[in-house]
């Protein structure tokens, strides 16, 4: 009897180009005179700050396909030019960008040295900071990473240091210890898998990006790429009543606009109401 043939597998959708990525930088080394409320002038700064390493990864991508560079190799570990160019590149390809306190920490800092390396800005891009979802959305104890990663991952938990604990990696780093690097590069990368799990507990909950504008299928795409949803209910403003659906995969809302009311029910909402 002949095997029936497999239906073939539904094409997959082209969608946005979304790139999750994090930054280690160096610390600035400057001469102080006490441990507490130092206020450093500029002409106490031994070696100003610039990026070791950064990691990133296509959201969807394999695990494996986590891309990561360092100065482990570098001449002179101060001078980030030839760094700086993958990561420019990677954010010039994408339409989004997922960071964790990207916006006020990863992506400012790598401006400034793009500027200061002699880059020009990379292209436009939409960009999802999972912290700020948290403060805006949730009261968790605390919005850091280690914390979220270790209450809602159940894969990927954001690592802590081992060899070289908390500072001393940096620091070793700089002195061109190799053990140092190696634990650098799997810090880095598996901060950018913890953030990529973080974020698709996050997603649902956050509506910031519409990101079926960057699907030409007639179907309405859900954020985590489903097309499958179920009516749940309606919504309602001033004037108006629409459709309220639901993913089926990951339970984000999404809402019909065209208005359910008939003009002579939108007609009769215009009336004022008399005041008792």
């Amino acid at each position: 009897m002949a095997k029936r043939a497999k239906k073939p597998a539904p094409p997959k959708l082209a969608g946005p180009k979304v790139l999750i990525f994090d930054i280690e930088t160096a610390p600035i080394i400057a001469h102080v005179w006490s441990l507490w409320e130092n206020n450093v002038s500029l002409n106490q700064i031994v070696a100003d700050w610039h990026v070791l390493s950064w990691s990133a990864k296509w959201l969807g991508d394999a695990p494996n396909k986590v891309m990561y560079a360092d100065q482990r190799n570098a001449k002179n570990v101060e001078d980030d030019k030839d760094l700086l160019k993958g990561i420019w590149e990677l954010i010039n390809e994408a339409d989004i960008l997922i960071t964790q306190n990207g916006k006020s920490f990863d992506m400012k800092k790598l401006n400034a040295r793009f500027i200061m390396q002699g880059f020009q800005p990379p292209g436009s891009v939409k960009h999802i900071d999972t912290k700020i979802i948290a403060s805006k959305i949730f009261g968790f104890t605390s919005n850091r990473l280690e914390y979220m990663t270790d209450k809602l991952n159940t894969q990927y938990k954001k690592l802590k240091h081992k060899k070289f604990p908390g500072h001393e990696m940096w620091t070793e780093c700089l002195k061109g210890n190799l053990e140092a690097w190696k634990e650098m590069e799997i810090y880095n990368k598996y901060d950018v898998l913890s953030l990529e799990e973080l974020y698709t507990k996050l997603i649902p909950w956050d509506n910031s990006i519409n990101f079926n504008l960057y699907h030409d299928e007639e179907d309405h795409v859900c954020k985590c790429g489903s097309t499958t949803f179920i009516k749940n209910g309606f919504y309602y403003t001033s004037s108006g009543k629409f459709q309220k659906h639901k993913c089926k995969q990951c339970g984000a809302e999404h809402r019909d606009k065209a208005n359910l009311f008939t003009k002579e029910k939108r007609a009769s909402l215009k009336m004022a109401t008399p005041k008792a």
